[in-house]
C-alpha cells in the first residue's frame, strides 16, 4: 500500500512525464500516461486495500476482508478522513456477528468520520440500531432507525427498517 501523499506525487510526475510525451510529438504516449496518472488519482480518493476488503465482504469472505485491512498499519496517516471512516465501517460490519459491543464502538466511529454514501451511513446506522435494540436501549433504537430511513432514499433497507420496528414493538 502506498502512503496518500506519494499516491499524488506519482501522479504529478506521470502527469509530467505525460506533458513531456506532448512536447516531443508522441501524443498517444502522452495520452497513455494521463490516463496512468488517472489511476494514482483515483487510488488517492479510494484506497485500494478497503476497496478489496469490500470485494472480500461481497463473497462474505470476513476472513480475507479482515486480512486486507490489517495490512492497512495506521489508518490516521495512510487514509484520508472519509477512507478512515470506511475503515472503521468495515471493522464494525465485521465484529458486528461476534463482538456487538466493539461493533458499536467502530459504527460510532465511522459515523462520526463521515461516509460519502447515504446508503453506507443507513447502514450504519441500522447496524447502531439493532445494537441498541439488543441493550434494551429502545429510544436510542428508534431515533436511529428514523435518521436511517431518512437516508434511505431509494428504499433498499425498508424491509430491514421495517422488522425491526416490529421487533422493538416486542420489547
Amino acid at each position: 500500500m502506498f502512503n496518500k501523499n506519494l499516491k499524488l506525487i506519482l501522479a504529478a510526475a506521470v502527469i509530467g512525464l505525460a506533458i513531456w510525451q506532448f512536447v516531443e510529438g508522441n501524443i498517444g504516449n502522452g495520452i497513455m500516461y494521463i490516463l496512468l496518472s488517472l489511476i494514482f488519482i483515483f487510488l488517492y480518493f479510494k484506497n485500494e486495500m478497503i476497496l478489496l476488503a469490500f470485494l472480500r465482504l461481497r463473497k462474505q469472505d470476513f476472513d480475507g476482508a479482515k486480512k486486507w485491512l490489517d495490512k492497512i498499519k495506521n489508518p490516521e496517516a495512510a487514509l484520508t478522513k472519509k477512507q478512515q471512516g470506511y475503515y472503521w465501517y468495515l471493522h464494525g460490519l465485521m465484529l458486528s456477528q461476534t463482538n456487538i459491543t466493539k461493533a458499536e464502538k467502530f459504527f460510532k466511529r465511522a459515523i462520526k468520520l463521515g461516509l460519502s454514501m447515504d446508503q453506507d451511513l443507513a447502514m450504519a446506522k441500522l447496524n447502531l440500531a439493532g445494537i441498541a435494540m439488543t441493550k434494551r436501549r429502545k429510544r436510542e433504537a428508534t431515533n436511529l432507525l428514523a435518521e436511517a430511513k431518512k437516508l434511505d432514499k431509494h428504499g433498499m433497507l425498508k424491509d430491514q427498517i421495517k422488522m425491526m420496528k416490529q421487533q422493538m414493538k416486542k420489547i
